[in-house]
């Protein structure tokens, strides 16, 4: 039992220091270490509660007879406390993102009502695209008494732009929002390698034009709707935003409303050039040119642009909050750090950045102390956005009405 704890306890330790600092350029580690990383991470509390039952009982057993027993146990002693920094980081989101935000529709917080959480109900499986011989579908988080005008909410799935679901990702931000009066829809696209860039952006787009068709079924306002996702839906998150009413990216629709009204990309991956050379090759390699672009970048580099959130900058953007870890393993908080340096000389609209220390990718899968906080923060942006919509049309917080024009196809 002595050598079971020591087993225990290094591969515990070896756990802890790989969540202390996760591989990103070892093709052949990569991938555990993220897993590992994310799931010793966001699951620490749970690790926690385990690790101790399971000490408990091989010191129960004898494990501490022999020397190997103590040496495992100091292992595991080690671990515990990096993972109970790790739950007191989690813990601290709430105070990181308040300080992000800042003064940010304070006014707005201030004056807001308490009012109890509204039960709600989810609709799903409702077709709002048949493309390719597909259907595309979505399901609908709202409360469960009728409303009116309503603010709305799209939430794109991530997956690398070649799996994913809209049962997987985002539903702990769209039971919130919907307890809070929203109505989320969470979309499926089409994903690689059947369907090319800009294939999931077009789909994206038909969602919302979906939306605002159906505003009036589901007690929405079509001039308020803002959009989210993560990793790949975090990219595809920023471009909705950035590209509102291209005709490029509305074949058959031109003439709908594909504006939104704010962006909250979580963990996005901002840049298919890697002009900062912050990727592993494999992700061009591997990725990007054979699956979602389908091209290769040194013979067609503006394809890559195209799909880059950090080509499309414009001073019209809407209100961003951009949420990263400093731990991502999977889109490089690098890049996230540049785009909203970018964004932020560029837009003027409100563009909040909120990195969160010791954060994995795909965080909020989870729901854990940090997604929950989060999740709040990420509400009081939004509630501000859209008091600012509401109420003051001009204020430096409310999007901007004025129609963005379509640029040239050309």
């Amino acid at each position: 039992m002595s050598w079971v704890l020591l087993v225990i306890g290094l591969w515990c330790a070896v756990h802890a220091v790989n969540a202390w600092r996760p591989i990103r350029r070892n093709r052949l580690l990569f991938v555990w270490s993220f897993f590992a990383a994310w799931l010793t991470i966001e699951l620490a509390p749970l690790w926690l509660v385990v690790e101790a039952v399971v000490a408990v009982v091989a010191v129960w057993a004898g494990a501490l007879d022999r020397l190997v027993g103590w040496v495992g146990l100091v292992l595991l002693a080690g671990s515990w406390l990096y993972q109970l920094g790790l739950y007191v980081q989690g813990r601290a989101t709430a105070g990181i993102a308040s300080t992000a935000i800042g003064d940010f529709g304070l006014d707005a917080l201030a004056e807001r009502p308490v009012v109890a959480r509204q039960r709600i109900t989810v609709d799903r499986n409702l077709v709002f695209r048949r493309v390719a011989g597909k259907e595309l579908k979505l399901d609908v988080y709202r409360p469960r008494d009728p409303g009116h005008r309503r603010p709305a909410i799209l939430q794109i799935h991530g997956g690398a732009w070649v799996i994913g679901d809209k049962r997987e990702q985002g539903i702990p931000l769209l039971k919130y929002l919907a307890s809070h009066g929203w109505v989320g829809f969470n979309a499926n696209y089409r994903l690689s390698p059947g369907a090319t860039f800009p294939d999931h952006l077009v789909d994206l787009k038909a969602a919302l034009a979906w939306i605002r068709a159906h505003a009036d079924e589901y007690g929405v306002d079509p001039g308020f709707v803002v959009v989210t996702g993560g990793s790949a839906g975090g990219h595809l998150t920023a471009l909705m935003a950035l590209t509102a009413n291209d005709p490029t990216y509305q074949p058959g629709f031109e003439q709908a409303d594909t504006s939104v009204q704010a962006a909250v990309p979580f963990y996005g991956v901002y840049d298919l050039t890697d002009r900062n050379h912050t990727m592993p090759p494999e992700f061009q390699r591997w990725i990007t040119q054979p699956l979602v672009v389908k091209a290769f970048i040194d013979e067609e580099p503006e394809r890559f642009a195209a799909a880059s959130p950090m080509d499309q900058i414009r001073p019209d953007a809407p209100p961003f909050l951009i949420v990263h870890g400093d731990k991502d393993t999977l889109a490089p908080v690098e890049d996230a750090r540049d785009f909203a340096r970018r964004l932020t000389e560029v837009s003027t609209s409100a563009v909040i950045y909120v990195e969160l220390r010791g954060a994995e990718h795909a965080f909020d899968v989870f729901g854990s102390p940090r997604t929950r906080r989060m999740v709040a923060a990420t509400e009081r942006f939004l509630f501000a956005v859209h008091q600012a919509y509401r109420h003051d049309p001009t204020s430096a917080l409310a999007p901007d009405p004025t129609p963005v024009p379509a640029p040239n196809p050309s």
